[in-house]
């Protein structure tokens, strides 16, 4: 009995051992598990890019018309000149222009007459300085100081613009083109340039003293001056405003007397030749001469045939400062005008650099503002406009202005300033007599036209009176 107990406990025991090592029934157990893990994924997205891209777009203006403007002028009247501007200068302006030449009587018939009329064609008008006086006293003219802007930007001398209000607050007329007298040396002259000189900015004395050491370095006279030419514009508008500052009113001055004291030491050097001179270039070519003074139209066969033989320099300043005798072209406008927007487009157009150029080479007008001479333009013609610039442009720049009305008597005063000379300094005759003398007779000329002063005298209420 005992036996068959253990045998029951160790069976019981066996049984328990099994059921502790037998596999567990499985739980069902519900876990969220997040797993990370990277994923290549491609997105589609739509951005908005805005460039900004520099890209030339050819615009086309719309083209200026200023219709038909109507030119009359003085100047450019030989018919080969003519044709020049309408072929030529005033092709690229943008309207119609119609170009008149006419004579002086013509002119001023013309515009006076639509003006009295109180219509007319004519818009633009281009003259001398002097042609424009008996207008402007006529109220024919409108007053362009709304211009006057333009063409100081461009260069135009202060002294020019003045010359176009005619002693007024009022512009008369904007510069247009010029001609002028000039200095012409031969290089071989500079080795005996006083010291200290510069030959672009010479005193008379000192021009006097370079003739004068050519003269004792090599026995030769070498100063010209056209005496059977244009030497009455040297003594009207070179010497005596360089000396006296004024032409008729300074006539016989303390100033005029010296002046003549002057001019009488310097002819001691001057060619002998001189009174038969008429044109310069022909001496300077032959080298007759080294050193001249004339008309740029007289002197610039020179310059075309060696321009690399001599110096086109300003004339030199006295003591009143440098007196000089510009041939002033200018552009107005009547009252009447009936295209006011295309006469004052043209006086634009005129004025710009590229037109002052092209005038220059068709008609041999030089520029009236400040230009760059470009490579096509002859070297002797650009020697000469540079000298004409720099002597218009000078600080003690003395405008002296062509005798203006004297009309058909216009030659007279040439006849007393010619005189005045031959007697002083050919001559040798007492300086205050000659002068006294000669002086009763320009004013008889004035009392007998009526002539008002003119630069660089000051205006005058009546004739132009001798002091």
């Amino acid at each position: 009995m005992r036996r068959r107990v253990l045998l029951v406990l160790t069976a019981t025991l066996l049984l328990g051992l099994l059921a502790a090592c037998a596999t567990p029934t499985p739980q069902v157990i519900k876990e969220t598990v997040v797993v990370t893990k990277e994923v290549p994924v491609e997105v589609t997205k739509i951005v908005e890019v805005t460039k900004v891209v520099e890209k030339e777009v050819m615009v086309t203006p719309t083209p200026v018309d200023y219709g038909k403007v109507a030119f009359i002028s003085t100047q450019c009247v030989p018919v080969e000149e003519a044709e020049k501007m309408r072929g030529v200068i005033l092709k690229d302006f943008p309207g119609e222009v119609e170009f008149i030449p006419a004579d002086y009587a013509t002119f001023e018939d013309t515009v006076m007459a639509e003006v009295k009329a109180g219509k007319g064609k004519i818009s633009v008008i281009g003259a001398l300085h002097g042609q424009f006086p008996t207008l402007v006293a006529a109220g024919a003219l409108q007053d362009l100081s709304h211009l006057v802007d333009m063409a100081k930007e461009r260069g135009t001398p202060d002294a020019f613009i003045e010359l176009g209000k005619y002693g007024t607050d009022k512009q008369y007329f904007i510069p247009w083109m010029q001609a002028t007298y000039i200095l012409a040396a031969n290089k071989k002259a500079l080795d005996y340039l006083p010291e200290g000189a510069d030959p672009e900015n010479l005193t008379w004395e000192q021009f006097r003293d370079w003739a004068k050491n050519i003269y004792e370095a090599t026995g030769d006279k070498k100063l010209g001056f056209p005496v059977n030419g244009l030497l009455h514009r040297f003594l009207e508008g070179y010497i005596y405003p360089s000396y006296t500052g004024g032409m008729v009113t300074t006539f016989k001055t303390s100033e005029a007397v010296e002046m003549w004291k002057f001019i009488k030491d310097m002819w001691q050097y001057v060619h002998p030749e001189s009174m038969s001179y008429e044109f310069m270039q022909e001496p300077l070519l032959s080298e007759e001469v080294w050193l001249a003074w004339d008309h740029t139209a007289r002197l610039i066969n020179a310059f075309k045939e060696r321009p690399d033989d001599f110096l086109a320099l300003p004339a030199p300043s006295g003591p009143k400062g440098k007196g000089f005798m510009p041939v002033v072209v200018g552009l107005a406008m009547p009252v009447t005008a009936p295209n006011q927007k295309g006469g004052e487009a043209l006086i634009e157009y005129l004025t710009r650099p590229e037109v002052q150029i092209t005038t220059l080479r068709e008609v041999g007008f030089f520029p009236m503002i400040k230009v760059d001479y470009p490579g096509y333009v002859a070297k002797g013609i650009r020697l000469q406009g540079e000298a004409v610039s720099k002597q218009a442009a000078a600080p003690d720049a003395i405008p002296a202005m062509l005798p203006v009305g004297l009309g058909p008597r216009s030659g007279e005063i040439n006849k007393i300033y010619r005189d005045a000379f031959t007697r002083i300094v050919i001559n040798n005759e007492d300086i205050e007599t000659v002068l006294k003398e000669e002086a009763e007779k320009l004013q008889t000329l004035m009392n007998e036209t009526g002539a008002p002063c003119w630069p660089p005298d000051p205006p005058s209420k009546g004739a132009c009176q001798v002091k």
